[in-house]
């Protein structure tokens, strides 16, 4: 494939996650652009073929520039100083180089990470299962994210970016095939857990994981397994399973001795036979996240989330629920301390005294003797330690009533914002791990649903987190479901675990929001609809909020998210969910800033910060101020120094309010849109963090430099929005940015995105900074 000599020094080249290049020392190579990156990729993807010029600009470019092919040169000639450094002057190139109508790339086998995987996966499948285990090591940890991230939906990338992806979950088969031939059938069941709910369609990986099971012993868990795996393909699907599981499920009621359990039945890991065996052999499946799940158990658990979100991460407002927690002991309300939170098999042991007193130091009215705690300045602080000390002399440490308890103090512990926050996220991961690890799906069900504390803010702190909770949350679901269609030999009760299934519906669309995933706004209204039914008021406020999360699939929608607010503010108020009319009432200041009626918006910023006071609900005066700054803004009447500052001070309360996914970049992105709107000069340093908004602020910032070719490239790669509070004022950054360079495609693209919130300040449905009318972006991409 390369004309080059065995010994000679290559940098390496990265697929398996950004297209990405490395020094011989390792060190990451500057590519400079995404045009760089994806003329780079395109090349690896030929695989050592020639790529015709022609070929590479229609890749390149859907609207290509005045002349392509120059571009092209420039991008390539920046690629080959980059990779090869020391190439003297005019010495042809060695790696990229021309040929014939086009360039090509060449480079050995082992250069290139996803060529490297390749042949790892093809030998470890003839090695001994040991050496076979440390080869799949070794080559799934060459994995850094989705294969071509950045680039993998695009037409010449989407074939081999599925194609790898296929091939690490057949990698991750074998592994799990290896671990069970060398009696590791516990690791190979932790490994396959998560993965057989990311997967749920693959069989393969539900026989394994049941077999694993088996053969540690654990005989119901493996047919618990193979019947939700039958409920599962029966109610979504409407299929049978295949025979492979049917069969195992009848060897495991017989207890066949061919399954092997204890035992080291014999390694076949070749290709292609994974999945082929209907019995005993070592049923191969895909478990192509189970390393990353067992790892974050034993780090802080699965089904990670920010605590204080009721299962959703991400800079939400976590505002707090006092008083109402589905199947929280009242104990975890008042506030336990549960000297040692046993978090169970999660290695988590976490004193809960410690997790209340996270943010803020204890006081005495006298002094304490060595060694002695001293004693609490008023009669809560007296009370909590009564109470918990009786709660630990008389719960067992290893109570499942603990975790039960410990989540409702971590939820109220969330709503301190600040390190608070932070504790509880963490705590709360520990405790769904514990509730996961014994086994017991209905346990495992409080505990995620009882974290039902209001969120506001759309975009997640942490999206890797939020995928794990939602996976925990889908295997509990799942669990849930073949639970209520069998219960002994006998039908469940109908409408059994109805209102678990719907807090779980709504941690999954909350921890899914802002995504395309179809997944949550099924599960938002599909948890609206048991809530509805069972008449049950805190469990339709939660799903409320969760349906505000999902409502954001198009922009213009404030007036549906208006109403949710309005139904919020009165269900809460007849029924003393404090922390949920807050919630109402800040969704509501949102969606009527967005109409531009900004009397109604005051009205509802008062009775906010009423309820917050009278709560103690610190972190809604963080929403309330932005919004006093957004007010001030959109009076046009104070001078831009003023409204500086205004926003300056807001964003001064998010230092130490544990919501970086609101934090980060917001600040400038305020000031950005005040610049604009008032036409001011665009002086932002270069350092300038703008957090997730660098893409879309990136091609004015450009424009403003006069850098119009530089400008062009980051409008074209600028991604579509995220749904969430800001969308139509991302848009419109596009959408000014376009009209400035003329780019009739993409101002047609906004004009498209936008026309719904014609009647809409863009930005200011987030109640936090605006860019004025769409209207008039509107009328500019008209133009």
């Amino acid at each position: 494939m390369a004309d080059v000599s065995p010994g000679d020094v290559h940098p390496g080249l990265g697929v398996l996650g950004p297209v990405t290049a490395w020094d011989a020392d390792g060190n990451v190579i500057a590519l400079k652009g995404p045009r760089h990156r994806s003329v780079l990729a395109r090349l690896i993807i030929a695989r050592g073929r020639v790529v015709p010029v022609a070929h590479l600009v229609d890749d390149l470019w859907d609207d290509p520039p005045a002349d392509p092919v120059g571009a092209l040169r420039t991008f390539v000639a920046a690629l080959r100083r980059a990779l090869e450094p020391d190439r003297s002057p005019r010495t042809p190139a060695r790696l990229l180089v021309t040929e014939g109508p086009g360039y090509a790339l060449r480079v050995p086998m082992d250069a290139v990470d996803a060529w490297w995987f390749e042949r790892a996966v093809a030998d470890a499948a003839k090695l001994p299962p040991e050496e076979a285990t440390v080869r799949l090591d070794e080559a799934l940890g060459r994995w850094r994210g989705p294969a071509y991230a950045g680039f993998a939906e695009q037409p010449w990338a989407r074939a081999d970016s599925r194609r790898l992806t296929e091939l690490r979950l057949h990698a991750v088969e074998l592994r799990a095939e290896a671990l069970l031939s060398v009696g590791e059938a516990d690791r190979a069941a932790a490994d396959l857990r998560a993965h057989g709910a990311e997967h749920p369609w693959r069989e393969n990986a539900w026989r394994l994981l049941a077999l694993a099971l088996y053969r540690t012993g654990r005989q119901a868990d493996a047919l618990e397994v193979l019947r939700g795996a039958r409920t599962l393909l029966a109610d979504q699907l409407g299929i049978d399973p295949g025979p492979g599981l049917r069969a195992l499920e009848e060897d495991i009621l017989h207890q066949a001795e061919h399954l092997g359990r204890g035992d080291r039945p014999a390694w076949g890991g070749r290709p292609g036979e994974a999945g082929r065996r209907a019995r005993g052999d070592h049923l191969a499946g895909d478990g192509a996240s189970g390393q990353a799940d067992r790892r974050a158990r034993a780090d802080h658990g699965a089904g990670t989330a920010d605590l204080g979100q009721a299962g959703h991460s991400a800079g939400t407002a976590d505002l707090g629920q006092a008083g109402h927690s589905a199947g929280t002991a009242d104990l975890g309300q008042a506030g336990h301390s549960a000297g040692t939170a046993d978090l169970g098999q999660a290695g988590h042991s976490a004193r809960t005294a410690d997790l209340a007193q996270a943010d803020r130091h204890s006081h005495a009215d006298r002094t304490a003797r060595p060694g002695e705690a001293p004693a609490p300045a008023s009669p809560a602080g007296r009370v909590w330690e009564q109470v918990a000390a009786a709660y630990d002399r008389n719960v067992a440490p290893d109570a499942r009533a603990r975790l039960e308890s410990t989540t409702g103090l971590l939820r109220n512990l969330a709503v301190t914002g600040g390190s608070g926050l932070l504790a509880a996220r963490e705590h709360r991961v520990a405790a769904v791990a514990a509730a996961e690890e014994l086994g017991d799906p209905e346990l495992t069900a409080r505990v995620i649903g009882a974290y039902d504390v209001p969120a506001i803010w759309t975009r997640l702190d942490d999206p890797e987190q939020a995928a794990q909770v939602v996976a925990a949350a889908e295997r509990t679901l799942t669990a849930l479901t073949a639970l209520s269609s069998t219960a002994h030999g006998h039908a469940a009760t109908p409408g059994a675990h109805e209102a678990d299934k719907a807090r779980l519906l709504a941690t999954i669309a909350l921890e899914s929001r802002g995504t395309r995933l179809a997944r949550g706004p099924q599960a938002a209204r599909r948890a609206e609809e048991i809530a509805r039914r069972l008449d049950d008021p805190a469990l339709l406020a939660f799903a409320l909020n969760a349906g505000f999360m999902q409502a954001f699939d198009r922009t213009g929608l404030a007036p549906r998210r208006d109403g949710i607010g309005a139904e919020l503010v009165a269900l809460s108020a007849r029924h003393g969910l404090s922390t949920f009319e807050t919630l109402g009432h800040l969704i509501r200041l949102q969606a009527r800033s967005a109409l531009g009626d900004f009397t109604t918006a005051d009205h509802h910023a008062v009775a906010a910060d009423a309820l917050a006071i009278r709560h103690e609900r610190p972190l809604v005066g963080v929403f309330t101020r932005w919004y006093a700054a957004l007010r001030l803004d959109t009076t046009g009447r104070a001078p831009a120094t003023e409204v500086e500052a205004a926003y300056r001070d807001a964003a001064a309360l998010l230092g130490g309010a544990g919501m970086p996914g609101l934090a980060h970049g917001l600040l400038p992105l305020a000031l950005l849109c005040l610049c604009l709107r008032r036409t001011l000069p665009l002086d932002f340093d270069d350092h300038t963090d703008w957090g997730p908004y660098a893409p879309w602020v990136r091609p004015l910032l450009l424009l403003d430099r006069g850098r119009r070719s530089e400008a062009a490239d980051a409008l074209h790669a600028t991604p579509e929005p995220p749904r969430d509070l800001l969308q139509e004022a991302l848009w419109c950054l596009t959408a000014q940015a376009a009209v400035a360079l003329g780019d009739r495609r993409t101002m047609a693209r906004a004009h498209a995105a936008l026309a719904p919130a014609a009647n809409e300040l863009a930005g200011a449905g987030s109640g936090l900074l605006t860019l004025g009318p769409v209207a008039g972006y509107l009328e500019l991409c008209s133009g």
